[in-house]
């Protein structure tokens, strides 16, 4: 039984290290990037955040982010990709937003990348067309998705072929609280029917 316990601490306190709130989505902690700085694949320099598949570009005065003064160019040479795992609270509902554009320096015009939490997936792509490095034209966006365990991996990868990708910024993630249960949703239902025909009888 002491042994059992024993591994179970150890297994919990070894799953906790590997996770910590969510930090730097607007990717100001780092090296000195300069005007840019090309990140290979297994990099943790941009603090919180791991380079994926393919490398990365951490831009610094190149263009104009969105928030801060630093954002992220998903393509270096190639498709590459960036990740986080963070702390979450099994069956909590989390809400994930983010400013994406594109590099608009070479085709193709159009920049497309995936996005994953958990069970979520989803695509987004962006037009280039008619933008500049001092108009990058980002555009901001969030979803959804519930937390499966006690930590969650938020990864964004471009599916862009060539040197210059999608672009990222701005990245927040917030708890929306437990998942109301299926009785407490009908009570709720309930109690707004109620509320609902006494506002009609008055």
């Amino acid at each position: 039984m002491l042994k059992t316990l024993a591994f179970g601490a150890v297994a919990l306190s070894s799953t906790c290290a590997f996770a910590a709130p969510f930090t730097n989505g607007s990717f100001e902690l780092g090296p000195a990037p300069g005007s840019f700085l090309s990140l290979g694949t297994g990099s943790t320099a941009v603090l919180g955040w791991t380079t994926t598949a393919g490398s990365i570009d951490y831009i610094g005065s190149y263009w104009n982010p969105s928030n801060g003064s630093r954002s992220i160019d998903m393509n270096n040479t190639s498709p590459g990709g960036i990740q986080q795992t963070f702390t979450t609270v099994a069956s909590h509902r989390y809400k994930v937003s983010f400013d994406y554009a594109g590099n608009p320096d070479l085709g193709p015009n159009l920049k497309t990348f995936n996005v994953t939490a958990d069970s979520y997936a989803g695509g987004f792509s962006f037009d280039t067309t008619g933008h500049s490095k001092t108009n990058m034209g980002w555009v901001s966006t969030d979803f959804t998705f519930i937390a499966d365990d006690v930590a969650a991996t938020l990864s964004f990868a471009s599916t862009t072929s060539g040197a210059c990708g999608p672009t990222l910024d701005n990245v927040q993630v917030e708890d929306l609280g437990p998942v109301p249960e299926p009785a407490s949703i009908a009570a709720l239902g309930i109690g707004l029917a109620a509320a609902a025909r006494r506002r009609k009888s008055g």
